[in-house]
């Protein structure tokens, strides 16, 4: 719950004009609801895609204050979060609850970016597979695999949002194989495309080396995505 239209106008101008410069990497960014429709104008004809943080269950009806996957499409976004860590930890959103607004996501005919990740007391547990796989299989036994052919991924390491800890290269790549492995349980050829993204205090200083790893695709960017100057060097780093 970040930004102001002030705010965003100053990151949006420095961000256009990277892209510019590396059109071969997709950004996609995610501004508040209140936002969207007006970071839709801005970007409009420019590679910079727009999604929205969350989205309801419901495609419509009697529920105040949430957003439909359907209006979110109708203002111009491409794509929607589900399952962020946040969500999931702070608005007790379950895998079922999850799965279902992957659905309703692509039903309205947005890509949806399946957040999934462990605690740090799971991950202590050494129940990071158990967890992510878990998570993983709530929206793969209600949409199926071959909902996968028009989503992404992103391994969120719960411990290392906003922490100034991120997983090592060599930990992102375990649990970012163990997700193809687990879908390929499925089907090789979607386990093999599907994008896969980290997301966990990625920033300047160690983008290039994470996004190094073969399993890698790219990254959910959090706080370093609001500070211009980073956020064009982690762009510089998904190039390269």
């Amino acid at each position: 719950m970040h930004g102001s239209r002030a705010d965003n106008a100053s990151l949006l101008d420095a961000l256009l004009e990277a892209m510019g410069r590396e059109t071969q990497v997709e950004c996609v960014v995610f501004p508040p609801f209140v936002y969207l429709a007006g970071v839709v104008r801005s970007v409009l004809d420019s590679v910079v895609r727009v999604g929205g943080q969350n989205c309801s269950t419901e495609a419509h009806g009697a529920l105040t204050g949430e957003v439909s996957a359907g209006m979110l499409r109708d203002v111009g976004c491409s794509h929607v979060l589900v399952g962020h860590s946040e969500r999931r930890a702070l608005f007790g959103e379950a895998d079922t609850v999850v799965a279902r607004k992957f659905a309703a996501a692509q039903a309205a005919g947005l890509t949806p970016i399946l957040c999934v990740g462990e605690s740090l007391a799971e991950r202590d547990a050494g129940a990071t597979h158990q967890v992510v796989g878990r998570q993983l299989d709530a929206v793969l036994d209600v949409c199926g695999v071959n909902s996968l052919e028009t989503a992404v991924i992103a391994y969120e390491p719960v411990w290392a949002i906003g922490t100034g800890r991120n997983a090592s290269p060599a930990q992102a790549q375990d649990v970012h194989v163990f997700i193809r492995d687990r879908i390929a349980l499925r089907d090789a050829k979607i386990a093999g495309s599907v994008p896969i993204l980290y997301g966990g205090s990625v920033k300047a200083a160690n983008a290039a080396e994470l996004f190094a790893m073969p399993d890698v695709d790219g990254g959910l960017v959090g706080g370093a995505s609001l500070k211009a100057d980073e956020f064009v060097a982690i762009l510089v780093a998904a190039a390269a």
